[in-house]
């Protein structure tokens, strides 16, 4: 999206605009707020003012305006329990005094600009330019009576009255850059569109918990109202602004807007101010909503930035929109102290982006390579025509240059000019770009039914090069429907949910209370949607495995949350990854407390002192009967593949009150009541899915917070390692120790030593999981570097989804977080979806191989016919119009025939390229020089000897403006037909024998190449002067044919020539070599990256804007266009900042402040920073 409308989830973009005057910026909107806020008591002005305060400042601004935020509230005409009413003209009245939750997107750009833009290409301006000469001097007639004077070279065109008729070639060549725009400009069009569909679906499909009319309801965030009571709980994006009413040891990442790292403590007495598009890292509560949409802080700071864009479309608009990403990375360094609000917001709106993509660096580096080479052959190709022309006419014939004979000359110089021109169009694939949006689009549209929501385009086809998975174990391999099967209760182990009455009734008591009140209040069990399925379980999955328990105890937790509801909770510890555990205070009758506790059972069974025996009745713990349970109770469950949990309670004194920050004290000498064994049963698929996946080169690797037994179990179960196999499972506590030196520090060597053999990592934190990902990713150990993918549901799994090449998140159970730092969304949360991912990744680079075979066979072709065609016949037996013709073929029909292959099993098979491969292999490379050879021994025939072959007149040596002859018209046909039987060949790249396996599959490379042919019959037999082409008889036509079809004949020859046998071939389209990287990783300005932009812009490179289009992804309005130099100068950052960057906790941009040494300056060996992530 732009940047006005980025932060997907905070960007609703609804479709209607907002009422007039609900702005808050500039002016005119706030006046309207201020007097429309007379009917509730407080206006839009004051709002914005309160929420422009943090901490002390606030709390007194409240106390003296409204009292406190009931005061407040009561303004607002809301209440702190039970919501607003919901009152459909409530609402509107809302709506139009304080403004709607969404932000106006950018306006999208119009078809004419579109095509305004694809006419910026610099080939196609050559193209009109020799094309309104050539018009120009057609209709210029030189006096008839001097002509002799001028040579024989204008002789015959009199003859036919043809004078008329000159002005057709030029019409023509203005006609065909007219398609080409047209399609282009439409291409472009309909994927903004496609985007644009793209990003509203993933925006209205964010929905926020609020209270209305008493009840827990989820609304569309852009549904969400000035005085909604809105429910904020752990992984929460918050999408508008509000002040805390009640809250349980809420944590805030508010890095995204002011920079800061650290997690801001939120409380209703100290600092009560949430604001939107910052994130919920800890905790839980409810806020009042104070302000949404423009007029929210981060709102404002969108309107500043999105009004100061649409007037100047100027160079700002790089820095601030697609190459957002970068403009992360490189802003601090420039502006530590200034432009703080500006710097602030680009970090907020940028998903920031990976490095190029393998095949973008590929493809430029090819596309630059072409581009010279055909840029050199076109200037040959016109000096010599020149040459050519003036010394056989000046010298050889010796006629003088005479002032009347001047523009027929001159019709000749731009006839050589045209000449070089098509020559230089056939050169330069800029088909290239249009293939890889075609390939690129196509498969975004079919992933979506794979589950694979796209969110960046590029992951698609970095999924195809990925080499290793690091796959979270819950709800991505197992189905994520927790249910306890076993529990130890009472010193007796249950193998299956005992009955009550086994239970001691105190005991029963408390663990049903323990479960009902120490979960979050949003996690329920609902009935089930279809009757005899499955009961629905809404929230935190384990706790509703405990729910369930509940229920199996015959028991209803229902009553006692009403009995303690929410806002009575003394004391939340809410679960997270340090603690392993979550506690709730409450306070008791009799003035005293009680806590209740539940965790990792081998973390919290080292904090019980007491357990429960079967008569309910407290008995010591000691450390040898923990051993003891561990190995009799905890380790047997594990070892069945259970997640072992712990219940605990404890009782407080009421005096004197105990010290709640200090946690360690309160967490100690609990009393056990259960360990429980809660089985997540494996995905059915997900064996299947990973056999697939190991077949095709790729490592899965676990990492879960379970413990190892637990681990290596559902690990075997999946298949990710088999008894006998050489393998490492450890814990994130044994990782640790192995990776760091002495001094505590993360070293390269010691990850390498352990990564390749590593297959589940168990009990991991956040920062192991990142660690693991940057060590497999910098590790050097193979010689290909390793593309990882990352999957991730969590909040703090952040920073690994973002290291990694491609970030899975999850689309059920992921936080907004997870998503928004995720390159592709998993609908369906299921494995074997990133199976279709990596298939679909493939394909898409198969695709491209396919059209880079068949493109530069035509290209190798047509350049050498014209070239030496022109020098030896001073006249190319491929007329312009004819090669345009060609070149549709070959660029907009083959890109789509060829780019819209379905995936097939067949492509799991192989091992991934990798990033260094070449892309045109040297199968490929025997492909495109074979048919090569075979198509010009074929036209050199027909152009030399054709005429004696079939008894016609000779085409070449015609005079200007003469008709077409027969000759060339084969030549031209035979080409065509070459190229199409060709075009099946190409549609396999390994060396396959069966061209034709799967064509049907393929009903748009089937009509395309039908459409294609009876297009050819109608150019040749009714073509006429503009194509320079005369209709053929059937005898003609079917050597033509005959020629053709030995296209494929003679790819079963090149099929039988072994590759290794041929020495003298080498690949092309390397991937960057690995000084590259480095060398412009240090880039540090913009103004260099743009100088150097404009530096290749100026040179050979006429096409490098078309294959810029490929670039940039979700920031749908500039789609592909203008953002090449930017990710292409940051690669893979090893610099300090950009671990920083990506360690920092997940909105990233917390090195704002850094000043510019700090920046550069190298960072120890291995020192990830990473132990500050939460």
């Amino acid at each position: 999206m732009s940047t006005t409308a980025t932060m997907g989830e905070l960007a609703n973009s609804a479709v209607e605009f907002y009422p007039k005057g609900t702005r808050a910026v500039g002016g005119g909107g706030r006046a309207d707020g201020a007097n429309a806020g007379g009917e509730f008591g407080v206006t839009v002005t004051e709002l914005t003012e309160l929420m422009e305060l943090r901490g002390t400042d606030a709390l007194q601004k409240i106390q003296e305006s409204y009292g406190d935020t009931e005061g407040l509230c009561q303004r607002l005409q809301s209440s702190t329990t039970d919501g607003l009413s919901g009152d459909p003209a409530d609402m509107e009245r809302r709506y139009q005094t304080f403004g709607q939750n969404f932000i106006p997107p950018k306006k999208a750009k119009t078809f004419v600009e579109l095509v305004w833009e694809a006419l910026q290409d610099v080939t196609l301006i050559i193209l009109e330019a020799a094309a309104i000469i050539s018009l120009g001097l057609s209709f210029y007639q030189p006096p008839g009576k001097e002509s002799e004077a001028c040579g024989d070279v204008s002789g015959a065109a009199e003859d036919e009255g043809e004078g008329d008729t000159g002005w057709i070639e030029g019409a023509a060549i203005l006609l065909s850059v007219v398609c080409v725009v047209l399609v282009t400009a439409f291409n472009d069009w309909s994927k903004e569109k496609q985007f644009r569909g793209l990003q509203s679906r993933i925006e209205q499909e964010q929905k926020f918990t609020v209270v209305r009319k008493g009840n827990v309801i989820q609304i569309p965030v852009a549904d969400m109202v000035v005085g909604d009571m809105a429910q904020v709980k752990y992984g929460d994006l918050l999408p508008a602004d509000g002040v805390l009413v009640q809250g349980n040891d809420l944590k805030i990442d508010e890095s995204s807007l002011t920079g800061e790292s650290d997690h801001v403590a939120k409380s209703v007495d100290k600092d009560p101010m949430l604001l939107s598009g910052t994130h919920v890292m800890e905790g839980s509560g409810r806020m009042l909503v104070t302000a949404v949409g423009v007029n929210s802080q981060t709102g404002i700071i969108f309107t500043l930035l999105g009004a100061g864009e649409i007037e100047e479309e100027g160079k700002d608009k790089k820095a601030k929109k697609q190459d957002g990403g970068v403009a992360m990375e490189m802003q601090p360094l420039k502006s530590a102290e200034g432009g703080e609000v500006e710097d602030r917001e680009k970090k907020k709106t940028s998903v920031p982006k990976k490095e190029k993509s393998v095949l973008q660096g590929k493809l430029t580096k090819l596309a630059v390579q072409i581009g010279k080479a055909g840029l050199v052959m076109s200037a040959i190709t016109v000096i010599i025509l020149v040459l050519f022309f003036v010394i056989n006419t000046f010298v050889v014939e010796g006629h003088t240059w005479l002032a009347e004979c001047t523009p027929v000359y001159v019709q000749y110089f731009v006839k050589f000019f045209i000449i070089g021109v098509t020559v230089l169009v056939v050169a330069v694939p800029e088909g290239l770009p249009l293939a890889v949006t075609i390939s690129l689009a196509y498969s975004v549209k079919k992933m979506m039914k794979d589950n694979n929501l796209v969110r960046h385009l590029d992951a698609c086809e970095t999924m195809g090069n990925a080499t290793a998975i690091c796959s979270d174990k819950t709800g991505t391999l197992t189905t994520n429907r927790m249910t306890v099967v076993q529990t130890h209760i009472g010193d007796v182990h249950h193998r299956m949910v005992p009955d009550p009455g086994q239970i001691n009734p105190r005991t029963l008591d408390l663990l049903v209370n323990a479960i009902a009140i120490n979960s979050a209040y949003t996690s329920k069990i609902l009935p089930p949607d279809v009757e005899g399925g499955l009961a629905k379980q809404v929230g935190n999955k384990t706790e509703c495995g405990l729910l369930g328990f509940v229920l199996d105890l015959q028991r209803d937790y229902a009553p006692v949350r009403e009995q303690v509801p929410e806002e009575r909770l003394y004391k939340v510890y809410t679960f997270n990854s340090v603690r392993k555990s979550m506690c709730t205070v409450i306070k008791l009758p009799d003035g005293s407390f009680r806590l209740y506790s539940k965790g990792a059972s081998e973390i919290l069974l080292k904090k019980c002192s007491f357990i429960l025996d079967a008569n309910g009745e407290a008995r010591t713990f000691r450390p040898r009967d923990r051993d003891e349970m561990v190995k009799q109770v905890i380790e047997p469950m594990a070892c069945e593949g259970l997640r072992t949990i712990c219940i605990a309670y404890r009782d407080l004194p009421c005096n004197p009150e105990p010290d709640w920050e200090n946690e360690a004290d309160i967490l100690s000498e609990l009393t056990c009541l259960s360990v429980v064994g809660i089985e997540d049963p494996v995905r059915p698929e997900v064996p299947d899915a990973i056999r697939k996946c190991q077949r095709a080169g790729i490592t899965v690797r676990m990492v879960t917070g379970d413990n190892i037994n637990t681990a290596r179990a559902i690990a075997v179960k999946c298949g990710i390692i088999h008894p006998g196999d050489d393998f490492i499972c450890l814990e994130g506590k044994d990782f640790n120790r192995r990776i760091r030196n002495e001094k505590g520090e993360i070293e390269q060597e010691r990850i390498d030593k352990i990564w390749p053999k590593l297959r589940v990592l168990a009990r991991s934190s956040p920062t192991d999981k990142h660690t693991l990902v940057k060590g497999i990713i910098d590790s050097t150990v193979l010689e290909q570097r390793q593309v990882v993918a990352v999957t991730g549901d969590g909040t703090n799994d952040g920073p690994a989804l973002k290291k990694a090449d491609v970030g899975f998140a999850m689309g059920i159970a992921g936080t907004d977080v997870a998503k928004e730092a995720s390159d592709i969304i998993l609908t369906d949360d299921n494995f074997s979806s990133i199976v279709k991912a990596v298939m679909w990744g493939r394909n898409v680079y198969d695709s491209i191989s396919k059209f880079l075979q068949f493109q530069l066979t035509v290209n190798v072709v047509a350049v050498i016919v014209a070239f030496t065609g022109a020098c030896i016949t001073q006249d190319s037996p491929l007329k312009a119009v004819q090669m345009l013709w060609v070149n549709l073929i070959m660029d907009t029909f083959a890109s789509l025939a060829l780019a819209t292959e379905p995936p097939t099993e067949d492509l799991l098979l192989r091992k991934p390229y990798g990033r260094n491969n070449p892309l045109i292999s040297l199968t490929m490379m025997k492909n495109i020089l074979g048919h090569g050879v075979y198509q010009l021994i074929i036209i050199f025939t027909l152009l030399f000897i054709g005429e004696r072959m079939f008894n016609i007149d000779s085409g070449r040596h015609a005079p200007l403006h003469s008709p077409p002859s027969e000759h060339y018209t084969i030549i031209f046909n035979t080409f065509v037909l070459m190229q199409l039987f060709n075009e099946i060949n190409a549609r396999k790249i390994h060396g396959e024998r069966n061209v034709f396996d799967g064509i049907f599959a393929n009903p748009i490379f089937c009509s395309i190449v039908v459409g294609t042919f009876i297009m050819q019959i109608v150019i040749v037999q009714w073509g006429g002067k503009p194509f320079s082409c005369a209709p053929l008889n059937m005898e003609q036509w079917l050597w033509c044919l005959f020629v053709g079809v030995g296209e494929l004949l003679w790819g079963q020859v090149i099929a039988t020539v072994p590759t290794e046998r041929l020495p003298c071939l080498k690949e092309a389209g390397l991937g960057l070599e690995p000084g590259e990287d480095e060398g412009e990783e240090m880039a540090e300005d913009e103004e260099e990256i743009d100088c150097a932009e404009r530096e290749l812009r100026r040179g050979q490179i006429l096409w490098f804007r078309g294959l810029n289009r490929i670039q940039t992804q979700m920031e749908v309005v500039s789609t592909f266009k203008r953002s090449g130099s930017f990710q292409g100068a940051v690669r893979r950052r090893s610099s300090v900042l950009s671990q920083l960057h990506d360690v920092n906790t997940i909105s990233t941009p917390s090195h704002v402040a850094l000043s510019t040494a700090t920046a550069n300056a190298s960072p120890a060996p291995g020192n990830a920073g990473g132990e500050s992530v939460p």
